[in-house]
């Protein structure tokens, strides 16, 4: 049989409730506040920036390196060979841009 609780006990035990009460609601008052819910919001999705901007970074900086070793021997001397079209290339793509917007200009 449970042992009878005198009423100091039983109202120390109140007190005791109340507080714990008063710490979770002041808890969930945090929570809840219009304050706490914008910065969690501002921090995940800076962290999702950030995740994206280091994936973004690590792509460029591989798509970068694989270019690189198409155009450079692995002892660092370019490859004349490669370079030369893809120059071509380039200043033909620049000239049909400027031949373009001379056109439209006139």
């Amino acid at each position: 049989m449970a042992e009878a609780r005198t009423p100091a006990q039983i109202e120390a035990d109140i007190v005791r409730r109340r507080q714990e009460l008063a710490v979770t609601l002041d808890e969930i008052g945090v929570r809840l506040h219009p304050k706490t819910i914008m910065d969690d919001a501002k921090a995940r999705a800076s962290a999702a920036v950030d995740r994206t901007a280091g994936r973004a970074y690590v792509a460029a900086n591989r798509a970068l390196t694989d270019v690189r070793a198409q155009l450079v021997s692995e002892d660092g001397t370019p490859r004349l060979e490669r370079i030369v079209p893809v120059a071509m290339v380039g200043v033909a793509v620049v000239g049909l841009l400027t031949l373009r917007a001379s056109k439209r200009r006139c």
